[in-house]
């Protein structure tokens, strides 16, 4: 009974091990590797700011677990900028706006295109040049880490010539996160 004890606590260990470590990495939450640019050219003389769906987005409440995620995942982002000799992003509220927008869009449709059919930028043109998104990684850690090991998406990252980015979470009711990250000039 005592060797039964003991097996059996060493198995259940390991497996909540094996837990822990995968957390994140299901096949559920892989990065498609797919980010989105939108050409400097594309869009040109074409103004769109999706005002409806922006104040819907403003009006949504947002846990502190995932601000505070949001906040340490453009603090990685930036250390690792300044670490490569780029300069850190500023934050953008209105890219921010956008991202809420976009993360609670791709709660029903994860895709690069809006659920209405539109490209992802027409959210507010005036702003988003870049989008890295990302389902089910409940931390900063986890969900940067995919992006960085995502070459897209690592580009978005890394891009010298963005200047400004806005991050947001969408919760479901299951408790998944859904990110979206914004880019700008």
């Amino acid at each position: 009974m005592k060797k039964f004890k003991k097996v059996f606590a060493v198995t259940l260990a390991v497996v909540m091990a094996f837990t822990f470590v995968a957390c994140g990495s299901s096949s559920n939450s892989v990065i498609d590797d797919q980010a989105a640019v939108r050409g400097l050219d594309e869009g040109v003389g074409e103004i769109y700011i999706d005002d409806e769906a922006i104040a819907l987005a403003g009006s949504a409440a947002s846990s502190q677990a995932a601000l505070d995620a949001c906040q340490a995942v453009f603090a990685l982002m930036n250390q690792e900028r300044v670490a490569r000799g780029l300069a850190a992003l500023a934050w953008s509220n209105a890219l921010t706006n956008a991202a809420q927008v976009r993360a609670s869009e791709i709660t029903t449709t994860f895709s690069h295109t809006r659920p209405n059919g539109s490209d992802f930028w027409t959210v507010d043109s005036s702003c988003q040049y870049g989008e890295n998104l990302a389902k089910k990684y409940q931390s900063a850690d986890s969900v940067y880490t995919a992006w960085m090991n995502s070459p897209t998406h690592a580009a978005n990252i890394m891009d010298g010539g963005y200047k400004t980015v806005g991050i947001a979470i969408c919760q479901t009711e299951d408790g998944s996160w859904y990110w979206a990250q914004e880019f700008g000039y």
